[in-house]
């Protein structure tokens, strides 16, 4: 008897980092991750490593100048989108990421002030994709991030008129699955200094 075939699918990434910042005082992509990289280089080093096809990063004006002043550089297929309106919020940031990706397939949206990106995690979202529009983590009961959304839904959010909608309201309408998995950190959310040395006490 023939065993189903398994399919594997292509995966992309858009990275919300076009947030104010208020808090910080500073672009939260440039917080420290470790002695080698920065938040940002972290998180997009550990899509590229679970073999995502194109990463979109969206960032405010003040984060693209962090990252022209200090020359960092990405592989070719990781695109950074600026955000001329921070303050239409993370739908407007994942509507201008999904329209510059080049191709529709399952993409993974990662806030990032969650510099935690867990394999495991990846992988037990990615195993679900057929399952529902959008796979969410959670631990505890908690849910958490980052969250998979399939092709039709990235598609939707591109072609969609409004600027200005709430993200969960619009995410409402289609089919969730929710993933219990065991790593607390999809759950963090560093929006200030105190926060941050939460997790980096020895950075």
């Amino acid at each position: 008897m023939k065993q189903n075939k398994v399919i594997e699918k292509e995966y992309s990434a858009i990275i919300l980092a076009a947030g104010k910042s208020e808090r910080m005082g500073f672009p939260k992509l440039s917080l420290k991750y470790d002695e080698k990289c920065i938040f940002i280089e972290h998180i997009i080093h550990e899509y590229l490593r679970f073999n995502c096809k194109e990463i979109i990063l969206v960032v405010n004006v003040f984060g693209f100048e962090y990252l022209k002043n200090n020359k960092n550089k990405f592989p070719d297929n990781v695109q950074i989108v600026i955000n001329k309106h921070p303050e239409w919020h993370r739908f407007y940031s994942l509507k201008i990421g999904a329209k510059n990706l080049s191709e529709n397939k399952p993409t993974f949206i990662h806030n990032v002030d969650n510099p935690f990106v867990n394999p495991d995690v990846l992988k037990e979202l990615s195993n679900n994709i057929n399952k529902a529009d959008y796979i969410s983590p959670e631990f505890k009961g908690k849910g958490g991030h980052p969250f998979l959304i399939s092709e039709k839904v990235i598609k939707e959010i591109a072609q969609t008129e409004e600027d200005q909608k709430h993200l969960k309201e619009f995410l409402n309408q289609y089919s969730r699955l929710k993933i219990k998995v065991d790593d607390e950190k999809i759950l963090a959310n560093i929006n200030t200094l105190g926060e941050y040395n939460r997790y980096f006490k020895n950075n």
